[in-house]
């Protein structure tokens, strides 16, 4: 009986233990995600950035961010590790590298 009340303890201890490692590792909601930053040369205020770079950019919020409010017509979204201040034709007005 008490080699059964040991193995029974050792076992809930372990399932605890490996069940709260798992639980550590999990991200937490208010965590946020910065991308791995990518040097993109052509990003400079009046170029444009290719659709496809920003429709895969999530949108940010200016304010959260600490960054400048965008003109009318213009949004921030963070591509490649950057916040990238554009508008709908993608003519760039500002690109500031994202802090890890």
């Amino acid at each position: 009986m008490k080699s059964l009340c040991r193995a029974l303890a050792v076992s809930t201890l372990a399932l605890t233990l490996t069940g709260g490692l798992a639980f550590a590792a999990q991200d937490h909601p208010d965590q946020e995600h910065h991308q791995q930053y990518v040097h993109h040369k052509d990003w400079k205020k009046g170029h444009r950035i290719q659709n496809d770079d920003w429709s895969r950019g999530e949108q940010v919020d200016w304010h959260a961010h600490h960054l400048r409010q965008p003109p009318a017509g213009y949004e921030w979204r963070e591509v490649d590790g950057n916040y990238v201040c554009a508008n709908n034709d993608g003519v760039i007005f500002s690109v500031v590298v994202a802090p890890h």
